[in-house]
């Protein structure tokens, strides 16, 4: 495996899919196995986002939009001080990756499960502001990233370290 120093592309990579799919378990991994920064994109959203999806609501457009360009802004900066940023960040429709794309050399790991086994891990975590009644609308308002260059999929049905390492090595590939 590269290291840091020798893995010159992607400089940010997006850990992308619905509330529920790993995006942040996955990240870590990610970033531990790359000696990368990290950071949870859920972490950049301002307060008034957080209440309004705690309480069932789920975002639209107008209110993602300035997130998004904190997750951009915030992944740029970083990726130039570590050499790579890993954020996790839904990134659910074209127009937003489109956005966190601003951010330089960005690649997306898309994480892909069925509805069933979402809504089952969903059900089992605690602690997170994202009821598991929003979960029809993520997949709802989800554009299908796969047609895009600087997408990889993977399957969310392994464990969170055979994730990242299969996240990396379908990166490798794009770069070669």
């Amino acid at each position: 495996m590269k290291s840091r120093t020798q893995m010159t592309q992607p400089k940010v990579i997006v850990v992308m899919g619905v509330s529920g799919c790993g995006k942040s378990t996955a990240a870590i991994h990610i970033a531990e196995q790359l000696n990368a920064h990290c950071k949870d994109g859920d972490e950049l959203h301002p307060k008034a986002n957080i209440d309004k999806m705690a309480s069932g609501n789920a975002l639209d457009d107008e209110d993602r939009q300035p997130w998004l360009e904190d997750v951009a802004r915030y992944a740029r900066e970083h990726a130039e001080t570590h050499g790579i940023c890993v954020i996790a960040c839904s990134a659910l429709k074209k127009h937003y990756r489109d956005t966190i794309n601003k951010a330089g050399n960005v690649v997306y790991v898309f994480l892909e499960g069925s509805f069933e086994l979402i809504a089952s891990r969903m059900h089992q975590r605690t602690g997170h502001f994202m009821p598991e009644t929003l979960l029809k609308s993520q997949f709802a308002a989800l554009e299908d990233p796969r047609n895009e260059a600087n997408v990889v999929i993977v399957s969310i049905d392994k464990e969170a370290d055979y994730i990242a390492s299969d996240a990396i090595e379908k990166i490798k590939a794009l770069e070669s």
